[in-house]
């Protein structure tokens, strides 16, 4: 089974976990769609009344593209369920995320479930967190200067790697909020919870992809089926 097959396989496997009257967090990026997709058709086949809350743009545009009625956050205020994808998933569930960009609002809605879940195919389950580079949300006034402090700080750690700014073409990649983003490949993660509390720590740092404690279940799309896992 390739990658695309079992994100799809994980992603079904959430859509089913959703209930009439639910108020759905829909996460950003490959594996997320394909819940949003299988949700759409759940909801036009069974009838189910749910409210969705996009973390992007781009989760909107879908979600509104399958006809799935949405709320923002502040309106939704708390959220039933969340599904969203990873980057890397960790023990214990610990998360990288951020590769699409939204990691700020996916933290946000994360924060507002009562339960959250996390969907992704077999390569993205790690003994280690670190081989993707950590995504980091920064302010854009003075970002280059932001960037050269998380450099400094994370080297005290351990981490001697030059943050990298995420770039389209020859302009920065900035996030739904206008903010540039940077990856930090730190390679592997010895002690998250400091590297988190650390970079939270740096003023011009809005927002990082450790979700770390989140996480209540894992649906893993594997050659042998969806593989659960629970925090």
């Amino acid at each position: 089974m390739i990658a695309e097959d079992q994100k799809r396989a994980a992603g079904e496997a959430a859509a089913a976990l959703v209930e009439d009257r639910m108020v759905v967090g829909l996460g950003t990026g490959s594996t997320a769609a394909f819940f949003i997709r299988a949700l759409a058709r759940r909801a036009a086949v069974e009838g189910l009344r749910i409210r969705g809350v996009p973390t992007s743009k781009a989760t909107a545009e879908l979600a509104g593209a399958g006809a799935l009625p949405l709320i923002d956050l502040d309106e939704a205020g708390e959220i039933d369920l969340v599904v969203d994808g990873a980057d890397e998933i960790g023990p214990g569930l610990d998360l990288i995320k951020g590769g699409g960009g939204a990691l700020l609002r996916e933290k946000l809605v994360w924060e507002a479930a009562r339960r959250r879940v996390v969907i992704a195919d077999a390569a993205k389950r790690v003994a280690q967190l670190g081989r993707f580079p950590l995504p980091v949300e920064v302010v854009d006034f003075g970002h280059a200067v932001t960037a050269r402090r998380i450099a400094h700080a994370v080297a005290a750690l351990g981490c001697e790697a030059a943050p990298r700014l995420r770039q389209s073409g020859a302009k920065p990649l900035t996030s739904d909020g206008g903010n540039p983003i940077y990856d930090l490949p730190c390679g592997a993660v010895v002690d998250a919870h400091r590297l988190a509390r650390t970079l939270k720590g740096i003023t011009g740092v809005i927002e990082h992809g450790l979700f770390l404690g989140l996480a209540d279940e894992a649906l893993i799309g594997t050659n042998d089926g969806v593989l659960r896992l629970a925090s």
